[in-house]
């Protein structure tokens, strides 16, 4: 082994702008010398759902090698990758700077890329991705849209199944009558300037699901900030575009990385870090923005100075301290480390910041909830988002913690609707059981030992 082969674990630029990058037959040769690569390890066997189906695929063709497997069949393998990058992050010992060059999760985004110019992605699927559109849309009537999206709803979401795709059984984000940002202009909160952390200044992207979707999570992070002393404008110039590049929009993507990026550009220019409140949003702020527009430069600066929420609170907690301590919860906390948070391998920071937590035990899970963003809530994917998930979720109820808590709002929702599978016999015993769990977002749980909110 070289020197460099022990060097850490690098991606390259996405050529998405080279023409080469569409081309099927060349995409096919990668294609089948990354999977006869994963057919030989087989080390990520039990990460997602794409490799069982890859393992799957040559142990059932005819000589039992990749030779005999159709490149048609290879699209369900695609289909079930989530993005979540932990084959790249954590198991893969093949990727660079390691010669075999592997990185699965960037080739399934580029057979998607294809099949977006080829224009083969479903009309519903499209139009379920643009977040602003139909958040702007929802939320007029956000109590009727509400009452129709809930699961429980027997009237509405087999229709609704019926014409977007997406499982009558899955939770589906509900929508704020009124977003953060109007909240945030409406309740300004001046920083205390007797905290320790006074004179730090920072932008919190409140992001899609934050601004729209469960503006408590983005309130409980601007509480913080300001309980804390930092000066905190609130900002959310659009939707990072993870929806999109799940489907492999590449181009649409970037329009909005350059767009968002201007915008954050002066802020930097002032000394402002910029706070992702959501791991995925973080995520693409960080490394997938840079990835697809390596020359830009307000793309470059931005993705170094952003941070998690949580990170930046850990490290202000750390270098400056507490304006006050806070209060126990009186009991302690299961924690899912969600995998965009893991793949900016920053440490479990929102298990870090709950220990601050006087008395509080923080029990965490690394492994994927199964949900996998739009991909879980289809409805040929929701099974297998939920069989995916059941280590979690019998971890969460094994460990009988009264707060159950995610990074990432949506695979909480997923564990919730998880755990409640799995106590199957509404007997008085489970039912009793079932109501001891209080799922929240980590912020709201710190915010609430701070006495800023309530549960």
């Amino acid at each position: 082994m070289t020197i460099k082969d022990k060097d850490a674990p690098t991606r390259h630029p996405i050529e998405w702008e080279d023409p080469a990058f569409y081309d099927e037959q060349t995409l096919d040769e990668e294609m089948r010398r990354v999977f006869d690569v994963c057919h030989g390890c087989r080390r990520c066997f039990n990460l997602c759902d794409s490799f069982p189906r890859l393992f799957d695929l040559v142990d059932n063709s005819p000589t039992g090698e990749l030779d005999s497997v159709k490149s048609e069949d290879f699209k369900p393998v695609v289909e079930a990758c989530t993005l979540c990058d932990m084959c790249f992050v954590n198991k893969c010992p093949y990727v660079p700077p390691h010669p075999f060059n592997i990185d699965f999760p960037h080739l399934m985004l580029r057979y998607r890329a294809v099949e977006q110019q080829k224009k083969s992605t479903p009309f519903v699927q499209k139009e379920i991705v643009k977040m602003d559109r139909n958040a702007s849309l929802a939320k007029p009537f956000a109590p009727l849209v509400n009452w129709a999206l809930d699961e429980k709803n027997t009237l509405t979401r087999p229709m609704i199944e019926k014409v977007t795709g997406i499982d009558k059984r899955a939770f589906v984000p509900k929508f704020e009558k009124e977003t953060f940002v109007a909240k945030s202009l409406k309740n300004s909160i001046p920083a205390n300037e007797k905290a320790p952390g006074f004179g730090e200044k920072v932008v919190l992207y409140a992001t899609c699901y934050g601004n729209y979707h469960q503006t408590s999570v983005a309130e409980a992070a601007l509480k913080l900030l300001k309980h804390h002393g930092v000066e905190t404008e609130v900002l959310y110039p659009g939707c990072c575009g993870m929806p999109l590049l799940e489907q492999g929009n590449l181009s649409k993507v970037a329009k909005t990385a350059e767009h968002i990026a201007d915008i954050f550009a002066p802020w930097i220019d002032k000394g402002y870090k910029i706070l992702g409140l959501f791991p995925s949003c973080t995520l693409m702020l960080k490394q997938e923005w840079p990835l697809l527009l390596p020359q830009q430069n307000n793309i470059q600066r931005l993705a170094k100075h952003t941070m998690d929420v949580s990170e930046y609170l850990v490290q202000l907690i750390k270098k400056k301290g507490f304006p006050e301590k806070p209060h126990p919860l009186g009991d302690h906390v299961t924690l899912h480390l969600a995998c965009h948070s893991r793949a900016q391998n920053i440490g479990a920071k929102a298990a870090e910041l709950l220990r601050f937590i006087p008395d509080t035990i923080v029990n965490i899970i690394e492994r994927c909830s199964g949900h996998g963003g739009s991909w879980g809530m289809m409805k040929e994917n929701f099974d297998t988002a939920l069989y995916v998930g059941t280590p979690v979720f019998k971890q969460a109820i094994h460990h009988q913690n009264k707060y159950i808590a995610s990074e990432c709002p949506l695979a909480a929702q997923h564990i919730r609707q998880g755990m409640e599978v799995q106590i199957v016999d509404v007997s008085s015993s489970d039912a009793h059981q079932k109501s001891l769990f209080h799922h929240a977002h980590p912020l709201e749980i710190f915010a609430y030992a701070c006495g800023l909110t309530t549960l």
